[in-house]
């Protein structure tokens, strides 16, 4: 089977206008190279833009999941509509017949750091709100500019950034357990999952049910070691049980590979037997470092003894997802 797959360069640590600090990446942030990758059907990553954004475009119009740093929102909607264009003139129709592309309709934030909500103010004014019957009524007079969805604690953290975030920047629909779109999006049904207490209080997983697509923000990556975020409500617990649950959602073509393509907050597009590569680390990570609280030795000892040795060569320096276990485990923030 061939899959496609993407690199993401990594851009640099990103704080929201909190101070509060978020990030998957640790180098100097770069000039955004944003690219589109085709996932499966009419779902796309767009890649570069800090984390990776999927999208979701057809004769609904279009659904991003995240919305990339703010600096590259302009980036990203120039190759979206790139993108929205060729795809809305296809079909052999004359040249000189131009279809207008569809507006963006959602942006879901999959969590509130800023590499993930950075874009939604510009990204989403750009857009326009489904209207008609009783959803006018649901969105109020929001129908300029595209609906953001989040889990209820993403709006609560970002509501609380000192300075005040642009109202625009905020979630405008959320929800607490699950929740699904009230009607199909581009022929399929999207439905959001919230996985508590994971890379962050406030994760959600989002399925595109007919594509058999997953997109995971930070809950997995292929490109670093997990980040436990203590901070916004993080555990390694919490983490393993969303890494599980993504393994429940998926289904394999053939024994571990192909199936079910999941798309992760940062690097390559995936299936399942990547993230259960991933899950097993972070399992066997966390039963080491568990064992190493139980002997009561302190941080720098559990640093020092390298509980992550075995993958250090792949995902790099441990040393902020050791903190984060340990924290985790032993309930010392």
């Amino acid at each position: 089977m061939r899959m496609p797959k993407t690199y993401l360069a990594l851009t640099g640590a990103v704080v929201l206008a909190s101070g509060i600090a978020f990030a998957q990446q640790n180098a100097a942030q770069q000039p955004a190279d944003v690219r589109i990758e085709p996932v499966r059907g009419h779902i796309y990553l767009i890649a570069g833009a800090g984390g990776n954004i999927v999208a979701s475009i057809g004769p609904d119009g279009v659904l991003l999941v995240d919305s990339g740093l703010s600096q590259n929102a302009d980036k990203v909607l120039a190759a979206l509509n790139k993108l929205n264009v060729e795809i809305a003139n296809r079909g052999g129709l004359p040249t000189t017949t131009v279809i207008p592309p569809k507006p963006i309709r959602y942006i879901i934030n999959t969590h509130l750091h800023a590499d993930h909500t950075g874009g939604n103010e510009k990204i989403s004014k750009s857009g326009k709100t489904i209207t008609g019957g009783n959803v006018t009524g649901e969105f109020g007079d929001a129908a300029e500019g595209a609906t953001i969805v989040s889990q209820q604690a993403v709006l609560d953290r970002m509501g609380q950034a000192k300075p005040a975030l642009p109202f625009a920047a905020l979630p405008s629909d959320t929800y607490h357990d699950d929740k699904k779109l009230s009607h199909y999006f581009n022929g399929e049904a999207v439905l959001l999952s919230h996985m508590p207490a994971a890379h962050t209080d406030g994760d959600s997983l989002v399925y595109f049910r007919g594509s058999d697509v997953i997109a995971t923000g930070d809950i997995f990556v292929t490109t670093t070691y997990p980040f436990i975020d203590l901070a916004n409500g993080g555990t390694v617990q919490g983490e393993l049980a969303a890494l599980n649950h993504i393994m429940d959602m998926a289904v394999a073509e053939f024994r571990t590979e192909g199936g079910t393509l999941i798309v992760p907050g940062h690097g390559r597009i995936a299936d399942i037997a990547d993230v259960a590569y991933y899950r097993d680390m972070v399992t066997i990570v966390r039963d080491r470092i568990q064992d190493m609280i139980k002997r009561d030795m302190t941080l720098e000892q559990v640093k020092a003894s390298k509980p992550t040795a075995d993958w250090d060569p792949r995902y790099g320096s441990p040393d902020r997802f050791v903190e984060g276990v340990y924290r985790s485990l032993s309930n010392k923030k």
